[in-house]
């Protein structure tokens, strides 16, 4: 099993979702987060000043999937996701050693 973590920008994460939720992955936790990249935030301009916002907002995706479901699942992220700009987002992937469903007590895929 997997643990695929994935920051996407706020205005494509409709559009992920409702990808996941086509190809048979509707479960996943939901932050909203804050940061930014290598481009460090951005540069605008209003009423003639120019600001500067280092943290900018994107949405948190969290999903525990097997190991041959990985690849479809980035695969739809990244088709969602991308616009090809600087800030499109990162997808993180981490084994997980077993999971457990509290209610039954299922463990490993089955609780999944």
């Amino acid at each position: 099993m997997k643990k695929i973590t994935a920051i996407v920008r706020e205005d494509r994460f409709s559009m992920v979702k409702d990808a996941l939720s086509d190809v048979g992955y509707p479960g996943m936790t939901v932050t909203g987060v804050k940061g930014h990249g290598n481009q460090k935030g951005i540069t605008e301009q209003w009423r003639g000043r120019t600001y500067k916002t280092d943290l900018i907002s994107k949405m948190q995706m969290e999903m525990v999937v097997a190991d041959k479901d990985v690849e479809k699942i980035v695969q739809c992220i990244v088709k969602e996701a991308k616009t090809g700009n600087i800030g499109d987002g990162k997808i993180f992937i981490n084994p997980i050693m077993d999971v457990i469903r509290i209610r039954t007590g299922e463990r490993g895929e089955k609780a999944v």
